[in-house]
């Protein structure tokens, strides 16, 4: 079973920053290139920080109040007062750049950007160069596989060649992103173990099953295969 990776999802031709564009630049090249966020790299190519549309509406947060009403924005904690005085990207951005391999799966980006709480990672090489750049728009191209695709993959890759003769007679549909097996498993002990595996599947949403089984007792989580 194959895993989708980052290199293969990412962008490759990457809008980038220098520490010493000024904010103007910044604010004209996601305009341009219609992007809502830009690496800024250092001289030898390596990325340093990211700078987001958010990090640059803060300047306008930190402008002086007009008229008699209070402010709609809140206070500014001390570190977003810092990037909203800023005036070049190395004051700007976002720091360090949270940065992931091109031979990482789809999973292991997502959960990166999860516990980093970041919309985009870029993409660098064993030097630690920028190659690309990956978004969560990216990470969800492997929900637009086709069901075809993905019935083919779990009835090769996980019925054939991991479980063999154990689900020779499981059947595998596909809709939607939806799998539904049916048919019979030789041990019970393989049912969460069979939907555990398609679930893993790039591209699958949900996977319910119908599976009769010879031995008698509790579903137990199997060991892996």
């Amino acid at each position: 079973m194959r895993h989708r990776t980052v290199g293969e999802l990412m962008t490759r031709d990457v809008v980038s920053a220098r520490p010493d564009t000024s904010f103007k630049e910044l604010a004209g090249l996601l305009a341009a290139h219609g992007v809502a966020a830009v690496p800024v790299v250092d001289a030898t190519g390596r990325p340093i920080g990211v700078v987001s549309e958010n990090d640059l509406l803060r300047k306008a947060t930190d402008r002086p109040e007009t008229g008699d009403g209070p402010s709609p924005m809140p206070h500014l904690e001390a570190w977003e007062r810092a990037k909203a005085e800023g005036a070049r990207a190395e004051e700007i951005m976002s720091a360090p750049a949270v940065c992931v391999r091109p031979e990482w799966t789809v999973v292991e980006a997502a959960r990166l950007m999860e516990i980093h709480g970041v919309k985009r990672l870029p993409v660098v090489d064993a030097a630690d160069r920028l190659l690309g750049i990956v978004s969560r728009r990216d990470l969800l191209r492997v929900f637009l596989r086709t069901d075809e695709a993905i019935r083919e993959e779990i009835r090769r890759d996980l019925l054939a060649e991991t479980f063999g003769d154990a689900a020779r007679e499981v059947t595998v549909e596909v809709t939607d992103g939806q799998v539904r097996l049916e048919g019979a498993v030789a041990s019970r002990r393989l049912v969460p173990v069979l939907v555990r595996l398609c679930r893993s599947v790039d591209g699958v949403v949900d996977v319910r099953e119908h599976l009769a089984h010879d031995d008698a007792g509790p579903v137990r989580e199997g060991p892996d295969i």
